[in-house]
This record gives structure tokens, C-alpha cells and sequence, in this order.
């Protein structure tokens, strides 16, 4: 049986935003999401271009950040909209955005310009898309989210062909949150942050998915959140109420947890540095970018 004691890692504090970018302010997401408190920032969807240059999301303000150095905050962009999960498009040149309130949006790294990749599907809008994960061929799979819960298990995940082609792999989940795929790209994980859980989606050579499982269970008052996969198929969990990073072995098993520094709100991370083993974690209660070193490099930087 397995026995071995997760170890702990701590984290560094690497940056936070900077006060006088901040918005202490009530917006309509902090209505739906924060019971209508101000928040001046909420930071997710970290993200490196081509050049290795860190990109995060400021969801309430519709805002996206490239960090150029410490305390250096350059805005990319600002748009009427929710951006939430960010990914890097195969050419290099974009990035898709995961919009609660706009859908699927494309943007310009050169030039900071937003423009719809996937507002609509058959002319009716998207709960409120969270997150998303290209595979290598170029497939997008993103999370409809929306306000879904084990209340009202409707949440999606689609995946979007690069012919445009768009397939619903699941119709039935309790928030889906965040995506990663394994090294191998045989399997989506989906963080379903009110059941408290990962589902494991196995992706089936017709396309299809089936025996769709729980793979890893967690506690606490919100739940896993944005993830990523190391070259060596551990999964890692950014937990939304409990301020850590959980590392879980390709069988499921917990093996390690990266601890906040700042506040509990870890939300989600991602590998970069000059090996790709450091993980760069946003903790939006804080408004805080953390930073650990980890064993193992990302799955999507090898």
C-alpha cells in the first residue's frame, strides 16, 4: 500500500500588484461571485508567451497584465468582459481568453486587440466559460462554468477543432473549473470546484469520452481550481479556499503540497523559469504571484 507523507513546500512571494493599479470597487462579477463586496483585483489564468514573459488575468476589471519585472505591471489590454483562463494559441502570436462574459476570445499579443473566437454556439451564449488547454494538434478544450453547482450539475466542457468544429464531451458537471491534459494527451483532467474533485475524462481515438471518473477528492469551502501536469504525469491542483498547491501522482495519490505564503486563495499556476520546474502560482486574495521550485518540469514545456 502506498504510505508515503506528501511533503511540504513553501512558496516565495515573487509579486503583487501594485496598489495604484488596484480597484477597490464593486463590479458585477463581484455582485454574482464576492455577495457584492468591493474587489480590487482578482487575479488567475498565468500564462507565458513565446518569450517567456508572465501574463495574468484580472477578472472583475477585464484586464491582463504582463509582468516585465518586479513591481513593472504592463496592461496588455482592458475590454468589457470577465477574462478569466488564459492560453497560449500553437502560433505563438495569441492567446485565447476564457471570458464568463464573452466566451472564447482571441488575443493579439502585439497588439493588445480582443476579438471573439467562440461568443456563441448555435446563436445561444455560453454559461460563463472559466478555463482552457490546447492540445498539441491544435484541439482547444475549455470549461463552461457558469454559475453551476451540485444544485445544478449542468456545467460543459467542449472541446473546439482547429476546423471549427465543436464537440460537447460533457453536459453533466458540478462547476467545471480548470484543464490539463495528460503528457500523453490521452486523458483530460477537469477540476469540478463544487463537487470538490477531479474528474479524469478519457479521450477516446473516436473522439468521444467514456467512464469518466473521480480521480482525487478534496475538502474545503470552495475547490480545485486552475491545474497544470508535469513531464512526469503528477497533476497539479491550485485549491481555491485552502492556500495550497496539491501534487497528485498519476494513480491519484497525494504526494506533496505546495503552500502559500500570502492568502488562501491559490487559484491557479503555471510552469516557466529557465528549466520549466518553477511553478508560478496567483493568489488572488492577496492579489499576490507566488513562485516554488518543483521536481519535475511541465508536461507542455518538454
Amino acid at each position: 500500500m502506498y504510505h508515503q507523507t506528501p511533503r511540504v513546500i513553501p512558496t516565495q512571494a515573487l509579486d503583487a500588484m501594485p496598489a495604484t493599479l488596484r480597484r477597490n470597487i464593486v463590479t458585477d462579477w463581484a455582485r454574482g461571485n464576492k455577495f457584492g463586496q468591493p474587489t480590487d483585483c482578482f487575479l488567475e489564468g498565468p500564462c507565458f508567451d513565446a518569450q517567456g514573459r508572465l501574463h495574468v488575468t484580472d477578472i472583475p476589471h477585464g484586464r491582463i497584465f504582463r509582468l516585465d519585472g518586479p513591481g513593472e505591471w504592463a496592461l496588455v489590454t482592458e475590454y468589457d468582459g470577465e477574462p478569466n483562463g488564459l492560453a497560449l494559441h500553437p502560433d505563438g502570436k495569441r492567446m485565447f481568453i476564457a471570458d464568463y462574459k464573452q466566451g472564447i476570445l482571441a488575443l493579439d499579443l502585439a497588439t493588445g486587440a480582443v476579438t471573439p473566437a467562440l461568443a456563441r454556439r448555435n446563436s445561444e451564449r455560453f454559461k460563463g466559460p472559466n478555463d482552457l488547454v490546447f492540445a498539441r494538434n491544435g484541439d482547444l478544450y475549455f470549461t463552461d462554468q457558469g454559475q453551476t453547482g451540485l444544485h445544478d450539475p449542468t456545467g460543459r466542457v467542449y472541446r473546439l477543432r482547429p476546423d471549427g468544429g465543436l464537440d460537447c464531451l460533457l453536459a453533466n458537471g458540478p462547476s467545471p473549473n480548470g484543464l490539463a491534459l495528460s503528457p500523453d494527451e490521452k486523458v483530460l483532467f477537469v477540476a469540478m470546484t463544487r463537487d470538490n474533485a477531479v474528474w479524469r475524462l478519457p479521450l477516446m481515438p473516436d473522439g468521444t469520452t467514456t467512464k469518466v471518473g473521480r480521480f482525487a477528492s478534496f475538502y474545503g469551502v470552495a475547490g480545485p481550481d486552475g491545474m497544470a501536469v508535469d513531464g512526469l504525469g503528477n497533476l497539479l491542483v491550485a485549491h481555491a479556499s485552502l492556500g495550497c498547491i496539491f501534487v497528485v501522482s498519476p494513480r491519484g495519490e497525494q504526494i506533496a503540497c505546495i503552500e502559500s505564503c500570502r492568502g488562501a486563495v491559490t487559484t491557479n499556476l503555471a510552469f516557466g523559469g529557465p528549466e520549466g520546474k518553477t511553478v508560478f502560482v496567483t493568489e488572488s486574495e492577496t492579489g499576490a504571484i507566488l513562485t516554488a521550485e518543483w521536481e519535475a518540469a511541465g508536461a507542455s514545456i518538454l
